[in-house]
């Protein structure tokens, strides 16, 4: 039963090369000229790596038929991340490189979302943004702005180093897109 391109949507899984996909964003593209097409950004779902892929306009792929299951990360323990089944209270030691650079934002209490395929776990979703505070930075000054255009490095609670504009200091809480690792703006308390 294979879906085509008119059917994608952000967070479809799918499989393709024996790997399981996920679609984070598409496009279609109709050319003045020649076939539609539709671009894509793609996560493979064991790994976290990104790529970007074209697939011609109907191009049929595999879907996959995957299982959410809600988790909660309590703490970590030397490579590994202790994961909590929100259903069963049953806790699983999970090795941190399975989940991806997101892995770098998770904090005590994150949710985080299991994915089966059957009995098999075939990666882990993070949410796509977090608020976490700086712990290290350089100082702010008099005169530094939102509309500087300049960034510093931050180190954040999770231990993740992000760069944020001149004008934040430590003990800001920050929110950040965990696919990009991208700074978007300081949160309120």
């Amino acid at each position: 039963m294979a879906v085509d391109t008119s059917d994608f949507r952000n967070g479809m899984h799918f499989y393709m090369d024996g790997d399981d996909w996920t679609i984070v964003e598409f496009q279609h593209v109709k050319p003045g000229k020649g076939g539609a097409f539709v671009r894509t950004r793609l996560r493979k779902v064991r790994t976290g790596q990104v790529v970007e892929k074209t697939f011609r306009s109907g191009e049929r792929v595999e879907p996959a038929f995957v299982e959410k299951t809600k988790m909660q990360f309590l703490y970590r323990q030397g490579a590994d991340a202790v994961l909590m089944d929100l259903d069963t209270y049953e806790q699983l030691p999970v090795p941190i490189s399975s989940m991806g650079d997101q892995a770098d934002f998770l904090k005590e209490d994150s949710e985080v979302i299991a994915l089966y395929a059957g009995t098999e776990v075939l990666g882990y979703e993070l949410p796509n943004f977090v608020e976490l505070e700086i712990l290290e930075t350089d100082p702010g000054y008099r005169g530094d702005t939102v509309s500087g255009g300049s960034t510093k490095p931050a180190k954040l609670e999770s231990g993740a180093m992000i760069n944020v504009p001149f004008h934040l200091n430590v003990g800001d809480v920050v929110k950040i897109d965990t696919r990009s690792r991208a700074y978007l703006e300081r949160v309120k308390k």
